[in-house]
């Protein structure tokens, strides 16, 4: 009798010495290894709010498997906050945004490996806030935004070219600020809130990156709430903080991206807060920043594998809230 073997199930392959997950219909490869830049994978954080309600156009970036401050990498095209971000190996891509008093529609990108300030990419489909990015590793889709209401608008680019974003389909509602993961198949939309304080949503859903379409429902978060970070390795998503309303949490959810379900408890923050910016390599993530209701310099981060509570990695300078962040290790690239 044969047995059905689920999806996301784990082994490891004595014959290749590898870790495999079952993608639901064959064993895939677990890749571990990081990029060899500084020692490690490097995250990148753009643009920000710092203290109030300025935006800033600075970059910064970290080596995400040391621990220490982040360090400055130079600046965006434009001041922002409130943006998208998403990544290949080579090159990452800050989409959107809030530059007071209106919202803008420009994309900018940078290579990871060097330092430096941002160029020009080309023109998001709308105007908007609140972007949410996944990307596996060719295709980088920013899903979301207030424009001034909020959408369910999705759109997408080719991140080895440069040129204007084209529309990919729709969310299931108009709700942004999400928490993002991805598998080198599948973009996750966790949570989110619309403009009513009473309307959070506990609702995942996802795409699958290489087409388009609108997105599905996947399951639900251990709590309503919008404006967390997100980030993970192509087996786990993570889902840090965020605002439930009145107040904000310090609660770390994780997930399944290869399942679809509700999410589980993984542990804590050291304090409650809001619009961290999320970086992953695929045995880490590290969560900086973020507003509850005065702004943190705190980074610090979780081992991807395990449960618990975040552990101290280093400070950013200034205090920055709503970045744009991602990483050339994350869940996309395998």
């Amino acid at each position: 009798m044969s047995l059905e073997i689920p999806l996301g199930a784990m082994r490891f392959n004595s014959d290749s010495q590898k870790l495999e997950y079952w993608n639901g219909s064959i064993w895939m490869q677990i890749h571990t290894f990081s990029p060899n830049l500084d020692g490690g994978a490097r995250g990148v954080m753009g643009g920000g709010a710092a203290p109030s309600p300025t935006a800033r156009n600075a970059i910064h970036f970290i080596t995400i498997s040391t621990s220490g401050d982040p360090t400055d990498f130079g600046d965006l095209t434009q001041q922002r906050s409130q943006l998208g971000a998403s990544a290949s190996r080579s090159r990452a891509v800050f989409n959107a945004g809030f530059w007071n008093p209106s919202t803008v529609n420009n994309i900018d990108y940078i290579t990871i490996a060097s330092t430096g300030n941002a160029i020009n990419f080309g023109d998001t489909t709308t105007k908007g806030t609140g972007r949410a990015g996944v990307s596996n590793g060719t295709r980088g889709v920013h899903m979301s935004s207030k424009t001034p209401t909020n959408t369910n608008i999705i759109d997408y680019i080719s991140i080895a070219e440069t040129g204007n974003a084209l529309d990919f389909g729709d969310l299931i509602g108009g709700w942004r600020v999400e928490a993002t993961c991805q598998s080198p198949t599948r973009g996750v939309a966790m949570g989110g809130y619309a403009d009513s304080p009473d309307a959070y949503d506990a609702r995942s859903q996802f795409i699958t990156i290489a087409t388009t379409g609108n997105a599905t429902l996947f399951g639900e978060l251990t709590e309503a709430r919008g404006r967390m970070g997100g980030g993970g390795n192509a087996t786990r998503g993570l889902a840090f903080g965020g605002d439930p309303g009145p107040a904000q949490t310090n609660k770390i959810d994780f997930l399944t991206i290869a399942t679809l379900g509700n999410s589980n408890d993984f542990g804590d923050l050291s304090v409650s807060r809001m619009d961290t910016a999320v970086v992953s390599s695929p045995t880490r993530v590290v969560a900086c920043g973020g507003y509850s209701p005065v702004y943190y310099n705190t980074c610090e981060y979780i081992t991807i594998a395990t449960t618990g509570d975040a552990v101290d990695f280093g400070d950013i300078e200034p205090k920055f809230n709503q970045r744009g962040a991602t990483s050339n290790a994350h869940g996309g690239l395998g």
